[in-house]
């Protein structure tokens, strides 16, 4: 989902929902979550959403806590042309 957001922030979550291969109402419970822990940052613009990421954000798993969200983006990720 990050990956996602990240490359289309305008996106609705039924478009991420299509993508990642759940159900919307799980993507909205994941970025109400993602939201909580201030991983992700939701704008409203006009009848739409814009989503704003972190990306110096710690990872929540305890085995990725020295990672932010930043570095996992970057590492799946190719670079921008």
């Amino acid at each position: 989902m990050l990956v996602c957001l990240a490359r289309n922030p305008d996106q609705v979550l039924r478009e991420v929902a299509q993508q990642v291969g759940i159900t919307e109402r799980a993507v909205q419970r994941i970025v109400s979550e993602l939201e909580a822990g201030g991983v992700v940052r939701r704008e409203r613009q006009g009848r739409r959403n814009r989503y704003h990421l972190n990306l110096d954000a710690p990872l929540r798993h305890p085995l990725e806590r020295h990672c932010t969200v930043g570095e996992l983006l970057r590492s799946v990720t190719p670079p921008e042309a």
